[in-house]
């Protein structure tokens, strides 16, 4: 059988599996598995163990757990509620400064959870509602927590970032580095929006009101007194602090990423602890539970990746197509184009996490070898993840879990 077959087979079988409801972990695994006993020597099946072992214990690793702790420890709090009203109360003075609080608490939230569906469940299980208790229509609250939620996958500590970094072979924290400057321009872009969308909203509703007498909220600006605005902050602050701690942690070269992170969580706890009084097991349990879910579906999926990533290779699979794509004499930024293209169709049908460990060794070498420098596409690949996964969220606040369910 000739290797571009072999290849379109194992397309082919490989989105059967997943459009058969299969989670997606178990899909990419058993394609592995099924290609391995029908085209590869009985002996590479007692690799498989070893395959996933080898890809699940690297150390950056480490810190997706303890990143996913520190934003369940944050996440099933009222941390969320309380930096969005913090920020809406100090804001709201500006036009659309609901909305644009919304953004800025996404962000922030983002920054200290590193996960784009955790961010969307506290902010948005506070901010739509609020949103549209104040006149906005349902389509701009929600598309207002949508965006702003998936800046977790590009503002440090992403989750996502650190699969890439493993994927790429790159490091880290050159990778989060990268991350800030394009999420504080899409921080300030989706603010710009939440501006326009209320004057919208407000210039309907003065119409409508104009037309039958009919009020809106719209109309009305909500005041705050300073003591009120002062009064948020004893909340917001030390979450603040911990961010700015863990940062300069991390970027000031005092702990590693991983290190980074445990200090993260630890933090994390010992403030929820305090400020929520959250000290019985009852508290806890929620936390933890959801970090070993989120934790142990992620590192499933890596490990199955690598093993369908190992027999991609193994069948020379990976390399004919990235030969094959080298083979298009495409100029650099044709190239480039290509590979976004795919990165979009796919992102309608898989999660990040997929995308970035199955297309890596494919598109990968090309791009090595056109001269993009790996950390500069990292940062493009995130921000088109970014888009597509806007379109997942749904325009209404969802539990974690349920957000992550896309996941497998």
């Amino acid at each position: 059988m000739s290797i571009g077959l072999l290849g379109a087979l194992y397309l082919l079988a490989t989105f059967a599996a997943m459009f058969s409801g299969l989670p997606i972990a178990f899909a990419l695994g058993t394609v592995a598995i099924a290609f391995m006993w029908i085209f590869m020597p009985v002996a590479a099946l007692g690799t498989i163990a070893q395959t996933i072992y080898q890809e699940v214990s690297s150390i950056t690793l480490l810190s997706i757990p303890l990143f996913i702790l520190k934003g369940s420890a944050i996440g099933k709090s009222r941390a969320g509620q309380d930096l969005y009203l913090a920020l809406h109360a100090w804001l709201n003075r500006i036009p659309g400064g609901l909305g644009i609080a919304n953004v800025f608490a996404c962000a922030l939230f983002a920054a200290m959870s590193g996960s784009s569906p955790a961010t969307c469940s506290a902010i948005g299980a506070a901010g739509i509602p609020e949103m549209r208790r104040h006149g906005y229509s349902g389509r701009l609250a929600g598309g207002i927590i949508a965006a702003g939620g998936t800046l977790g996958i590009l503002l440090p500590p992403s989750i996502t970032m650190i699969l890439y970094a493993v994927a790429a072979e790159q490091s880290l924290g050159r990778l989060f580095l990268a991350g800030i400057v394009p999420g504080f321009l899409l921080v300030v872009l989706f603010s710009a929006w939440a501006i326009f969308g209320y004057r919208r909203d407000r210039t309907r509703a003065q119409k409508i009101f104009e037309a039958n007498g009919t009020d809106s909220p719209i109309l009305r600006r909500q005041t705050f007194t300073m003591a009120q605005r002062f009064s948020t902050l004893p909340r917001v602050i030390p979450f603040v602090v911990l961010l700015i701690g863990v940062m300069v942690a991390l970027y000031g070269g005092f702990a590693t990423p991983s290190e980074t992170a445990g200090l993260g969580a630890v933090l994390a706890l010992l403030i929820v602890a305090i400020a929520y009084k959250a000290w019985r097991w009852r508290e806890f349990q929620p936390m933890l539970t959801a970090t070993l879910q989120e934790s142990s579906m992620i590192m499933l999926i890596i490990g199955m990746s690598a093993l369908y990533a190992y027999t991609m290779s193994y069948l020379h699979i990976s390399q004919s197509a990235a030969e094959a794509i080298v083979a298009l004499s495409l100029s650099k930024w044709a190239l480039l184009t290509v590979i976004l293209l795919l990165v979009v169709m796919l992102g309608f049908f898989l999660p990040p996490v997929s995308i970035i460990l199955m297309t890596a060794p494919i598109i990968l070498p090309p791009l090595k070898a056109a001269g993009f420098d790996l950390i500069w596409f990292g940062i493009q690949h995130n921000r088109h993840h970014n888009r597509i996964d806007a379109d997942r969220f749904p325009r209404s606040s969802r539990s974690s879990n349920d957000a992550m369910g896309h996941f497998g």
